[in-house]
Order: structure tokens, then C-alpha cells, then sequence
């Protein structure tokens, strides 16, 4: 430190303060504004880009809100999709019983009728093969009662006594 005051000169420190002054003066005439405004501009810069990703979040958010709320919309479609899908379903089932039972009623209703009409046909078959029968033994019975002319005689007389006369 002596050597420093002991080489110490007024004179050449003089000069050195007026360099100093006129760099000064030099740099905020010429480099102090530009280098103010660049630090400005990038402080702005930094700033928009903060308050951009600012609002790319929010409206990221918003997208997910959306997309959150757009899944939810297609879940519940497709539950309704699903329980109209079920109902339809259970209704053509029902459908095809409700067919197939008045079809089977149908069927069954058809074989009645045909067997009442087999069963009315052939009771008039026996009655008709009966008739033949009984006419058929009476007619060898009144053979067997007519080739005696006294029977002859004796039935003429016991119908004629049970006629009337109108």
C-alpha cells in the first residue's frame, strides 16, 4: 500500500477521472439507452412469454374441463345406447313369444277343429254303418216274420190296431 501512495500522481489521476467522465458521458449518451431499451424489450419478451404460458395452461385446463365433460357426455350416450339396445332386444323377444304363443294357439285351435270335424264324421259313419246294420237285421227279421202267412196276417193286424187315424 506505500508503494501505491508513494507512486501516486495527481496529475495522471486527474486524467483518469476525465476519462472516466468522458466515458461516462459517451456511454450513457450512446450505450446506456440502447442497452436500457434491449434490457426493457427483454424484460417485456420474458414477461409475454410468462403470460403466454399463463395462458396456454389455463386454457389447457379448459381442454381437459372439455374433453372431462365430452367423455361424460359419450358415457352416458352409450349407456343410453346400450339400455335402448337391451330394451329393443327384450321387446322383440317378447314380441316372438307373444307369436309364437298365438301361433301355437293357432295350431292348437286348427287340430281341435279337425279332430272335432274327424270325430263328427266318423260318428256319422258308425250312425250311417249302423242304420245299414239295423236295416240290414230288420229286413232278414221281417223276412224270417213275413214268409208265414199266418205272422203275415197277425203283424198287419197289430199295426193297423196301434195306427190312428188322424
Amino acid at each position: 500500500m506505500e508503494q501505491l501512495l508513494n507512486d501516486f500522481s495527481p496529475g495522471l489521476f486527474a486524467m483518469q477521472m476525465l476519462i472516466l467522465l468522458i466515458l461516462l458521458f459517451l456511454l450513457a449518451k450512446f450505450a446506456w439507452k440502447p442497452i436500457i431499451a434491449a434490457l426493457n424489450d427483454r424484460e417485456e419478451g420474458i414477461q409475454n412469454a410468462l403470460d403466454a404460458a399463463e395462458d396456454a395452461k389455463k386454457e389447457m385446463e379448459n381442454l381437459q374441463a372439455d374433453n372431462q365433460k365430452l367423455l361424460k357426455e359419450a358415457r352416458a350416450e352409450r349407456e343410453t345406447m346400450l339400455k335402448e339396445a337391451r330394451d329393443i332386444k327384450n321387446k322383440m323377444i317378447e314380441d316372438a313369444k307373444d307369436e309364437a304363443k298365438a301361433e301355437s294357439s293357432k295350431l292348437v285351435a286348427a287340430a281341435q277343429a279337425s279332430i272335432e270335424a274327424e270325430k263328427k264324421a266318423a260318428i256319422a259313419d258308425l250312425k250311417s254303418q249302423v242304420a245299414n246294420l239295423s236295416i240290414a237285421i230288420a229286413e232278414k227279421v221281417v223276412r224270417e216274420e213275413l214268409s208265414n202267412k199266418d205272422k203275415q196276417v197277425k203283424l198287419v193286424e197289430s199295426m193297423l190296431g196301434e195306427a190312428t187315424l188322424n
